[in-house]
């Protein structure tokens, strides 16, 4: 598995390392009516998050910490979408990357085949497996709180906590479902209007588990900040 980390921006730092995931087609959505209809989308290869951005990353990159469940190694919360976007531009001005690329919230589409054990998947219920008290943070387990990441166990690609803990911002505008212009390439749905609604995903501690599942499907208003909403880096590859 190709590995990458920005640590040398953040010394010590073991929760920034990213996660290769090779593109591949997969088919997108779920059970619920928001999350149909069934489609194939074409994802291409891209690194992700191997966690949620933790406090300490978020701190040292944007010197405050807003979290009510304080702890470097616990994920950033009471973020709002707008906020990420001033994380990336501090972030991408902080590293030398390859011409084109940047860091950025992640594509629903590429959330969930990530979610989802990529080309590795094994259509598991959750993300990396059937029993989610075994893979994440949520309602009965959590004690009302965040975790630090990484303490369950890690989906067929080996990335933490995508069912739980936190919900996790996405690039893209809310759709109330994939009936009319759903994209076929991964992209993003993306919105400069700053009123459209954005994607969240992968439920929080507070949430029952069929909000935990890799194809639910969330949304708010991109001010909107909660206890229980944070978010993961992708780096996109030109191929």
């Amino acid at each position: 598995m190709l590995k990458l980390s920005f640590a040398h921006i953040l010394p010590n730092c073991s929760t920034s390392e990213l996660v290769f995931v090779k593109g591949g087609i997969f088919r997108m959505g779920g059970i619920a009516s928001w999350e149909k209809p069934l489609h194939l989308v074409k994802v291409s290869s891209f690194f992700i998050g191997k966690y949620p951005v933790t406090q300490e990353l978020w701190e040292f990159i944007m010197g405050n910490n807003p979290s009510l469940f304080c702890g470097h190694s616990r994920p950033v919360e009471q973020v709002s979408w707008e906020d990420t976007q001033e994380f990336f531009s501090m972030l991408n001005k902080s590293i030398r990357l390859k011409k084109g690329q940047k860091f950025r919230l992640p594509s629903e589409a590429e959330w969930e085949y990530a979610a989802s054990g990529g080309e590795r998947s094994n259509s598991y219920y959750f993300s990396g497996g059937n029993k989610l008290s075994e893979l994440g943070w949520y309602s009965e387990n959590s004690l009302n709180e965040t975790k630090p990441v990484g303490l369950k166990l890690s989906n067929e690609l080996g990335i933490f906590d995508m069912s739980g803990n936190v919900w996790e911002w996405c690039d893209d505008k809310w759709s109330g479902n994939y009936q009319k212009n759903a994209l076929k390439n991964g992209s993003s749905k993306f919105d400069e209007k700053k009123s459209a609604y954005r994607v969240l995903r992968g439920g929080s501690w507070d949430d029952y588990p069929q909000s935990c599942r890799p194809t639910c499907r969330f949304n708010d208003h991109p001010q909107f900040m909660n206890h229980n909403v944070g978010f993961r880096v992708v780096l996109f590859l030109n191929e």
